[in-house]
């Protein structure tokens, strides 16, 4: 790791960030992979349009080095794949690795080898807020602006403000790295956090699974009978088809909530103009209705299931058990001061209560030793 002190890199990337450009060519590309390459440490970050497109896709890859802070354009026609590949030279340090991951994994077919998360550092520490900004402004005395969170990243030029929150975000990571790996290794606990980076990898690279028959159950329709899941399961498909030709969030098109509440209202064979959107397009608002009559076709013997989720009643043994084992994490918890959920969720220790051999290899080592 670099020696640099956190005042001498504060400085030499913030002098580069006044000459930097965003990478949106293959020519620029290729001048900032041999610096990848020898960098001694790599911090990473993604933006994607969540908020504003559907489906979202990785708009802008923020990269801080020793050399400065760099922003890379997915949306250019650049080929990505010489950048994926010097990635993996290196510990890449992220913050709040998980969403991060899924989408590289997602959209690039990339997964990192090891990384450093200081969110999940923050938390193992005990820090009850342990957001970047919190952070950065506790352990580094920097106050960082929040202003472009929500700010569609697809737009082109990016505003010099999101070009400064962008590289925000991994500018401060490497001097933060510092001050929480030197806490996790003072209170023995480095061990833990580089098990569970390697755990989150693990999780992020695994392949999503699409379940035709539960995809569509969204929230407020689990209550709902059969009747009802049919209209909701017709205009849910409905939905995705406008969201993906509209390229805007399904929550743009309809909300759940109406969603539901037509449904309700088409298997009561009651109105649902006075449900639908005033200002909906008429041919948008042709299509759902067009939507609801087919629903309201659908034979009964094509309804969807109710799902019923029965859960167990525990035993006394495991009961008891149960509390031993929450008694038991919630003691080591306060001793450590951390949340005790890092160390076994409610849902975990359940299962353990059921069946110890079953279920501990799921834990990490370090959950485990405590638990025992």
């Amino acid at each position: 790791m670099c020696n640099m002190n956190s005042h001498q890199f504060f400085s030499n990337a913030r002098d580069s960030g006044t000459l930097a450009r965003v990478i949106d060519t293959d020519v620029k590309l290729a001048a900032l992979l041999p610096v990848i390459q020898a960098a001694p440490w790599l911090a990473l970050d993604t933006e994607a349009d969540s908020l504003h497109a559907y489906p979202e896709k990785v708009c802008l890859i923020q990269i801080s080095t020793p050399a400065g802070d760099e922003l890379v354009d997915p949306l250019a026609a650049i080929d990505l794949n010489p950048l994926f590949a010097v990635f993996n030279a290196h510990e890449m340090i992220f913050h709040a690795a998980d969403y991060d991951l899924r989408l590289l994994r997602k959209h690039h077919e990339f997964t990192p080898l090891a990384i450093f998360d200081t969110m999940l550092a923050a938390r193992l520490l005990g820090e009850p807020q342990f957001g970047l900004s919190n952070l950065v402004e506790k352990f580094l005395g920097v106050k960082l602006d929040k202003g472009s969170q929500k700010a569609d990243w697809a737009r082109r030029p990016l505003t010099e403000r999101m070009e400064v929150y962008a590289r925000n975000d991994t500018h401060y990571l490497k001097p933060l790295v510092d001050k929480l790996k030197a806490e996790l290794i003072e209170k023995n606990r480095l061990p833990w956090h580089s098990e569970s980076c390697a755990r989150l990898i693990v999780d992020c690279s695994q392949p999503v699974v699409v379940d035709e028959e539960t995809v569509w159950r969204i929230k407020g329709s689990s209550h709902l009978g059969r009747a009802e899941l049919a209209v909701v399961r017709e205009l849910w498909r409905w939905r995705e088809r406008e969201a993906i030709t509209a390229n805007r969030p399904p929550f743009f098109v309809l909300s759940h909530e109406t969603l539901v509440a037509i449904a309700i209202a088409v298997a009561a064979q009651q109105p649902v103009d006075p449900l639908v959107p005033p200002r909906m397009h008429p041919r948008r608002r042709d299509a759902l209705m067009k939507t609801i009559r087919a629903a309201a076709a659908v034979p009964p013997e094509k309804f969807p299931a109710v799902i019923r989720h029965h859960s167990q009643r525990p035993s006394e043994a495991e009961f008891r058990r149960f509390r031993e084992l929450e008694k038991l994490r919630n003691r080591h918890a306060d001793t450590l001061g951390i949340d005790p959920t890092l160390i076994a969720s409610k849902a975990t220790l359940g299962d353990l209560a059921r069946d110890w051999e079953k279920h501990s290899p799921d834990l990490m080592n370090w959950q485990r030793e405590l638990l025992k």
